[in-house]
């Protein structure tokens, strides 16, 4: 999915890779609600069909926006994460929201999104490192994890 051609403005290039409707969104996913399972993206509120989702994960991971983990070789056990370079998507992501959360009227918005959106307002750089911190830490323990389950397969 990588393209040859040579971009000479950074922003084209980056909507070459983040400008469609789902790539943020899944990132947004990974990052913000720790998802990381093919299921789980397909249970949020956007409603992704399976074929662009299989489609727009198989783009984030060429483009090294993701990395799919499958410690057993099965679809259950395939998980889905975001490298450095997916997590450096977050102040993108945080900055289309404040864009947009002011349009947006509280009375449809549950309580993870009322929460989300006073820290956000609230202090957008507190917000942004601690979700940071909290995402590495949430990988950490699930690559350990997954490594457990191999192991403990392996041994069975």
């Amino acid at each position: 999915m990588k393209t040859s051609q040579k971009h000479t403005c950074a922003i084209a290039l980056s909507v070459q890779h983040l400008g469609d409707k789902w790539s943020l969104l899944l990132l947004r996913d990974m990052i913000v609600h720790k998802k990381t399972r093919f299921k789980e993206f397909r249970s949020s509120k956007e409603k992704i069909a399976t074929n662009v989702l299989t489609n727009r994960l198989k783009h984030l991971q060429a483009e090294g926006f993701i990395k799919k983990l499958d410690p057993l070789g099965t679809k259950k056990s395939t998980r889905y994460i975001a490298t450095d370079k997916g997590i450096s998507s977050l102040p993108i992501i945080i900055e289309l929201y404040l864009f947009s959360i002011q349009s947006i009227d509280e009375s449809i918005l549950d309580e993870s999104q009322l929460r989300i959106k006073d820290e956000i307002c609230n202090d957008r750089a507190f917000f942004e490192a601690k979700r940071k911190e909290a995402y590495l830490d949430f990988i950490t323990d699930l690559k350990q994890s997954l490594e457990v389950s191999s192991l403990l397969v392996e041994a069975s």
